[in-house]
Order: C-alpha cells, then sequence, then structure tokens
C-alpha cells in the first residue's frame, strides 16, 4: 500500500496535469478572435482556400472521415467531433448552389455506414451532377469501402491510392448472442411483446430460422440496390458486379484493373485533372473544413495533454459503434 507521502504526492501530480490542461485551453481560447469564432457557430462549415487561383471560378473539396452515420452527439472536451451527416449534407448543398463552384472533389476515407445515410449521399452526387451540372470527383484515402464507394460510383471520375482499400460491396446486418452467458450465470430476460417477431434479433435469445429468413430478405433487398448503384454508376454489365459484389475488399491496383476505380494518384492529380475538365485554367481550390467552435478550442488544448487516443476517446467510439443492428453498407474488420 502507498503511504501517505506517495499520496499527496500523487494528488500533487494529478493536480498539475490537469492544471496545464487548463491553461492549454485558456491559450487556445485568448488568441482565439472571438467575434469571428461566434459567427462562425451559426456556420456548418468554413471555407478555407487550399490553392490560390485566377478568380475564373473555384473547386470545393469536401472530406468524408469515419463511419456513415447519423448518430451524431457533438464534440466533448476530449474528443473532436466525427463524422456528422446533417453537416456533410449541408457542405454538398452549399457546393452545388454555389455558383462559383465549378467542381466538387470528395475526399473519403470511410469504412461505409448505414445503408439510408450512404443512399442520400448517393442521391445527393447524382442531383449535382444532373441538376446543377458539376462534375464530382472521388479521391479515395486509405480506405472507400462498402458504403464509401455507394457513394462514389455515381461520381465522374474516381482516384484511388495503389494500396487503398475499397470494395467489401454488400450489406451486413449483425448482433451479438449472449443467451448461453445469461444461462450460465442464472440471468431471465422477461419480454412481453405484441407479436411474434417483435424482439427479433434479440441478444438475449436464439433466433429462429422464420426471423433468419425475414432478416436475409432485407439484406438481400439491400444488396439488389448496391448492385444496381454499381451497374448504373459505373455502366457496367451486372453479371459483371455480381461477380465482384462477393464482399472481398480490393487495393486501389486490383480495383482498377477491376474497373471500379478509374485511375491510380494523389490529391493533387485529381485537381489538376478537374481543373483541366473544366477549362478554366489553375482555378483556386478550396476546402469546406468544421468550424472549430469553442468546444474544438478546449478539445485542442486538453489533447495536447491527454492525446487524440485517450481512452476516453476509445470508449467514446466504442458506444457509438454499440448501436442498435441495422442494415449496413460496413466493411467490418
Amino acid at each position: 500500500m502507498m503511504n501517505g507521502k506517495r499520496w499527496i504526492a500523487l494528488v500533487i501530480a494529478a493536480g498539475l496535469l490537469f492544471l496545464s490542461a487548463i491553461v492549454s485551453a485558456i491559450s487556445a481560447v485568448a488568441t482565439t478572435n472571438f467575434e469571428n469564432l461566434f459567427e462562425a457557430a451559426d456556420q456548418p462549415f468554413e471555407e478555407r482556400v487550399i490553392e490560390e487561383g485566377n478568380h475564373q471560378g473555384k473547386i470545393a473539396v469536401i472530406h468524408l472521415n469515419g463511419v456513415i452515420q447519423s448518430t451524431y452527439d457533438g464534440q466533448s472536451f476530449l474528443q473532436s467531433a466525427g463524422y456528422n451527416h446533417q453537416r456533410f449534407m449541408e457542405k454538398l448543398d452549399s457546393a452545388a448552389e454555389d455558383a462559383n463552384v465549378d467542381g466538387i472533389i470528395l475526399q473519403v476515407n470511410t469504412p461505409g455506414g448505414g445503408v439510408v445515410e450512404s443512399d442520400e449521399i448517393h442521391d445527393k452526387v447524382v442531383e449535382i451532377q444532373e441538376s446543377y451540372n458539376k462534375p464530382v470527383y472521388v479521391s479515395m484515402g486509405n480506405m472507400a469501402a462498402s458504403g464509401g464507394y455507394y457513394i462514389a460510383a455515381p461520381a465522374e471520375k474516381i482516384y484511388a491510392h495503389n494500396q487503398t482499400i475499397t470494395g467489401s460491396l454488400g450489406v451486413i446486418m449483425q448482433s451479438i448472442n449472449i443467451a448461453e452467458l445469461f444461462d450460465q450465470f442464472g440471468i431471465e430476460s422477461e419480454v412481453i411483446k405484441s407479436g411474434e417477431h417483435k424482439d427479433i434479433m434479440s441478444q438475449t435469445r436464439e433466433m429462429t430460422e422464420d426471423e433468419r429468413d425475414l432478416l436475409q430478405e432485407m439484406v438481400d433487398e439491400s444488396y439488389e440496390q448496391f448492385v444496381d448503384v454499381i451497374e448504373e454508376g459505373r455502366d457496367m454489365e451486372r453479371e459483371e458486379v455480381l461477380a465482384l459484389a462477393d464482399g472481398r475488399i480490393y487495393s486501389g491496383q486490383q480495383a482498377l484493373r477491376e474497373g471500379l476505380v478509374d485511375e491510380l494518384g494523389h490529391f493533387d492529380d485529381v485537381v489538376e485533372d478537374m481543373r483541366d475538365n473544366i477549362g478554366k485554367g489553375d482555378i483556386q481550390v478550396v476546402e469546406y473544413g468544421d468550424s472549430l467552435g469553442i468546444p474544438g478550442l478546449f478539445a485542442s488544448g486538453l489533447q495536447e495533454i491527454f492525446g487524440t487516443h485517450s481512452q476516453t476517446a476509445v470508449v467514446n467510439e466504442w458506444l457509438h459503434q454499440a448501436d442498435t443492428p441495422r442494415l449496413m453498407y460496413l466493411y467490418k474488420e
């Protein structure tokens, strides 16, 4: 056991650590233009110039990072915000409606996500190209799998890196069965339900064959829609798509060989290609970045002390994934 002096030293060390975090946070706040900060709080994003141009137009770069889902709970003081579906859709709308934007590049780094959210983004990409007559290019990062590919399929051009992980073309729905564990500890789950299948995919009992068939039918319907999207977006024969869409993943090089992407290259290659396509010379390139806001200021200060991969951040990420079972265009490692 620790003696009194060690306890005192431990408390002092913890106090100094906390004080240091507060000082860093206060320093970040002190150097902030609050007038601009509060004005930005009402905006869904900040437009930042990546490359200056000739003032003949601009290319908007929009980032998609993380699991595509609408279960966004805001950011805490120890963790910056992740994917925000509503904000992402607002960015797409803004780029579509901005007369100065000639084209859009989506930088995608995601394992996929919900079928509904992925479909909303897909439809918006189609709308931007057909209704606003603006090209949408996709630049794949480390991963653009499942739902990440679903949203990329209708784009005018898809770029990947050699080692990008893409593919995983298909649908998944899963849960955890802990019925045997309950039995081991003598725990019983009491359920009162209005119909036979009201507690379908319950974690506390075995699934029946009828229930498995019902769920498989739902998965198959979503899978057929995924195949439709690739067939139409990539102008491929259905049999070609079915041969590729068995859930396997592909590297960027493999995806190029199979016709799932158009080019291999880096972000600069995508920008150069889009500029050539637009034909206005070296037009400006901007990115739509999330507004930092006051929580982000404190988060940046505290993360200098605790790090971005703190236990709190890991637990929060795990809790976000422990969602109610649902249909997902998602690559599960």
